[in-house]
């Protein structure tokens, strides 16, 4: 499909369809955790935008359905393994000549990282290497391609509680998310004169299956979450997508180092409304 043509649509809320920008035609994005949730929704969403799209996941079978359904490359990753994390951006510069976009997605979130009273050090390192060391590595990597380049754009995931604390404790997610928050700011300072845009997505609950099998084993937790949301629901991953998309284009090309809140108000909320 070229820009002359006819755009693909998208479903808003009230499920109408909306016509999707093509802001991303010839470039390529790398997008880890792009099996499932929010990553196969941004796989979706960049692809609708042009892109080439090179979906990694530890996940074999979700993340090559991904990528067949967007045209795109599939390639399976650890993204704790450095050797892995480098071999899937050369991929991508040597499939498409440019790495132009990484979305550092992959994340996990168990149900043994709890308080800090019952965590345990085993679940809390693991949690960081998946949530934080990945979004180094993969950082790392990126990087020297778009040096190269002169250009590009790295949105690393983060979430709200990077900004604010709760009550009903992840440790080690919260503090991974945080350091997220931190590593983005600096790199995007640190490479703003290059060309290289870097910003943390902060989203709220989104409602993705890592969240229902989270909350379906605790509905009070859930529910306590809920109730602080001022648009009175959890996020759809092709909301936090639509940000992704905004952020891996050219209409956010002054918006670098910065901490993006797609959270329904979460953040901003002292009271919520009745």
């Amino acid at each position: 499909m070229t820009q002359a043509q006819e755009t693909p649509d998208t479903a808003d809320a009230a499920g109408s369809a909306q016509p999707v920008c093509r802001r991303l035609v010839g470039r390529s994005a790398v997008i880890t955790g792009g099996g499932g949730g929010i990553g196969l929704a941004t796989a979706r969403r960049l692809a609708a935008e042009g892109a080439r799209v090179v979906v990694a996941d530890v996940d074999e079978k979700a993340g090559r359905a991904a990528a067949d359904e967007v045209g795109g490359l599939f390639m399976r990753t650890d993204v704790t393994d450095a050797e892995q994390v480098e071999a899937l951006f050369a991929a991508a510069k040597e499939a498409y000549g440019s790495v132009d976009v990484a979305f550092n997605n992959a994340g996990i979130s168990p149900p043994e990282d709890d308080s800090i009273l019952t965590t345990g050090i085993d679940a809390w390192r693991r949690v960081q290497e998946v949530n934080l060391t990945s979004v180094y590595l993969c950082c790392k990597a990126a990087l020297p391609y778009m040096r190269e380049q002169g250009r590009g754009s790295i949105i690393n995931t983060a979430s709200f509680v990077a900004v604010m604390g709760a009550a009903t404790s992840q440790i080690s997610y919260t503090a991974s998310k945080g350091g997220v928050l931190a590593l983005s700011r600096e790199l995007g300072v640190q490479f703003a004169r290059e060309g290289i845009r870097v910003n943390a997505l902060c989203p709220g609950p989104v409602d993705t299956p890592l969240l229902r099998e989270l909350f379906a084993k605790d509905p009070e937790r859930a529910r306590r979450r809920l109730v602080h949301v001022p648009v009175g629901r959890f996020a759809r991953a092709d909301e936090i997508a639509a940000a992704v998309a905004f952020l891996a284009s050219d209409d956010a090309s002054f918006v670098t180092a910065a901490q993006f809140l797609v959270d329904g108000g979460i953040s901003g909320a002292y009271v919520t409304p009745e």
